[in-house]
């Protein structure tokens, strides 16, 4: 009898990982935009299994902010809410520098850590040159996130990777301004950033961290005013 039960539950909880990965992808690629709506008896019938392990898998999606249930307890895609986007860019500004920071001051006496962070640059590496935009946005999260866990101040590594969570849509977007093709340019920050912090020198590291955030945000801004400008534009 528990033997049936613990097979039952690890079945579920296999269909669950699979559901919510797969609309994971779909919502941080756009392939599912925002506001689309997320039926549990539809994805049900989609993955073939019972509304139980979708139900888990919304809740895990919802857990990221990147799903919404409503008053009337239908499921959407969440919204980006573009109007707070200068607070965000505020925030992930102030953490690139921050994290960026305190890795340099750790840098130089760290080398496994030293270690993981290439190792995810590596990883950035091949997917940029896959032109792999989601693997870029795991591969990139997982980076910074190894930057700030060198700092050893635990309360910013948890918050800069929310921040980085929140913002995988902006990412995705950021991504798509080059057509998934990143210039090499971009690859080359990270190395840098990767030497400065390996030599200590945390002023240099934070003028880094800047220039790195600065080119990120000037990049979605100009993206969405082009968005906007085409939108205004368009005839009635």
């Amino acid at each position: 009898m528990q033997a049936a039960q613990k097979s039952k539950a690890k079945t579920r909880g296999s269909g669950t990982q699979k559901v919510f990965e797969t609309l994971r992808s779909e919502i941080l690629s756009m392939e599912l935009a925002p506001g689309s709506p997320l039926d549990e008896v539809r994805l049900s019938e989609r993955f073939g299994m019972s509304r139980t392990p979708v139900r888990e898998a919304l809740l895990r999606l919802s857990s990221e902010g990147l799903v919404t249930t409503l008053p009337n307890r239908n499921t959407i895609v969440s919204a980006i809410n573009f109007a707070d986007l200068p607070n965000y860019f505020d925030a992930l500004t102030l953490m690139y520098r921050i994290t960026t920071r305190g890795a340099a001051s750790h840098g130089a006496s760290s080398s496994a850590q030293m270690d993981r962070i290439r190792a995810c640059q590596d990883e950035f590496i091949r997917a940029v040159e896959a032109q792999d935009a989601f693997a870029m946005i795991e591969a990139n999260r997982e980076f910074h996130v190894a930057i700030a866990e060198l700092g050893g101040n635990t309360y910013y590594t948890r918050f800069f990777a929310r921040l980085l969570d929140e913002g995988r849509r902006i990412l995705r977007l950021y991504y798509s301004t080059f057509d998934d093709r990143l210039p090499r340019q971009y690859v080359d920050e990270h190395e840098e950033m990767i030497t400065t912090i390996a030599e200590g020198d945390i002023e240099k590291a934070d003028r880094l961290a800047v220039a790195h955030a600065a080119q990120i945000v000037r990049q979605i801004q100009d993206y969405l005013a082009r968005e906007t400008a085409q939108a205004i534009s368009l005839p009635l």
